[in-house]
């Protein structure tokens, strides 16, 4: 069964527009759970633009509720997400002056820096993935590196769909990586500029397992309403 995993990072982006409490994401976590998402994701900036140390901890210190942790290798988040303990781990590139993630990991570049990363979240049985490009480099480096999956970035594809671009051959090259991830036994996920078009199109690779979505959902749900959107995800996914 395909995971659907809402990212709750602009709900906090919200909040931070006034400088206030509200809406909290604290809450926003119980809400998206209770009305279906399979996880929580929540990116811990370095810059901390949106979610904050106090949101990280709280959210993350709910029993009933599987939490996603974005994190760079900054050796600063590293350390708060070990004393944090949240169920899944996903270590993303940041640069402080995008916007959103831009791309994947460089694994080549930062090999033995992640092997060191990932050995101290797998010694806490914290599931930990790698965010990456789709190539099939990354595949093999992820799985010398002995990752338990990894989330695919979807922008390239996304950006393409969006500009009525040919895409065809960055959907296979999508399916081609995790055809392989699964065959090395890497568990597959995919994210980033996803809407119900591409999610729909994605669903395709029967070997991507969980996808990660949050600025459309944050975005659409003026319109429509989170509990709706997450339903709409869900039909989705689950066909």
């Amino acid at each position: 069964m395909k995971r659907l995993g809402v990212n709750i990072d602009h709900i906090a982006t919200i909040r931070n527009a006034r400088g206030e409490k509200h809406p909290d994401p604290f809450l926003a976590s119980k809400f998206v759970t209770k009305h279906g998402a399979d996880s929580v994701t929540i990116h811990l900036r370095e810059d901390r633009r949106h979610i904050n140390d106090k949101d990280a901890k709280n959210i993350c210190n709910q029993k009933n509720i599987l939490v996603n942790l974005e994190i760079s290798m900054n050796s600063e988040i590293v350390k708060k997400a070990l004393k944090i303990m949240p169920n899944f781990i996903c270590i993303v590139p940041e640069n402080r002056k995008e916007v959103t993630t831009e791309g994947g990991l460089n694994i080549k570049k930062n090999r033995n820096k992640l092997r060191n990363i990932i050995k101290k979240f797998k010694s806490k049985n914290i599931r930990t993935s790698l965010f990456i490009d789709a190539n099939i480099e990354d595949i093999y480096l992820s799985k010398d590196l002995d990752v338990d999956c990894i989330e695919i970035h979807t922008g390239k594809l996304a950006n393409l769909i969006k500009a009525n671009k040919k895409y065809y051959q960055e959907f296979l090259r999508i399916k081609k990586c995790s055809n392989l991830a699964n065959q090395l036994g890497i568990e597959v996920h995919a994210g980033h500029g996803l809407d119900y078009k591409i999610t729909k199109l994605l669903c395709k690779i029967k070997e991507i397992q969980e996808f990660n979505i949050g600025h459309f959902i944050i975005g659409e749900s003026v319109f429509d309403g989170l509990s709706k959107v997450i339903k709409k995800f869900k039909n989705i996914i689950k066909k």
